[in-house]
């Protein structure tokens, strides 16, 4: 991979999908194997993911920001699982598309309207 292949991949590659995938695939793998861990780990791995492309677009702020709400929205959904008696893929489904979308507000959607170099 060159690099001008890497930087516009860090410049166009959409961190909200990667707060989807921590969030949705993190349960799903955790649900469906047993192995919270394993679900545990995604979550972390695309966490950290994103966090990198946060801090490389809009800065420490903002990154520190959506890491929080990020954390919060895995909390969240076991709030609201656990204690509001939401079955447990609905919780992790409004969790997972609020952050996203938040994330996609703040990290992403300036970046999309960028014109074209």
């Amino acid at each position: 991979m060159s690099i001008s292949t890497l930087a516009r991949v860090r410049t166009r590659f959409p961190s909200a999908l990667l707060v989807v995938l921590g969030l949705a695939a993190g349960f799903g793998i955790a649900q469906g194997t047993g192995i919270r861990a394993l679900g545990g780990a995604v979550f972390a791995l695309c966490g950290l993911a994103a966090a990198w492309l946060w801090v490389e677009r809009r800065g420490w702020a903002v990154a520190v920001g959506l890491g929080i709400l990020y954390v919060l929205a895995f909390v969240l959904a076991h709030v609201l699982a656990l204690g509001a008696g939401l079955p447990a893929w609905l919780a992790a489904s409004v969790v997972t598309l609020s952050s996203a979308r938040v994330t996609y507000m703040m990290a992403d959607a300036s970046r999309t309207a960028a014109p074209a170099r």
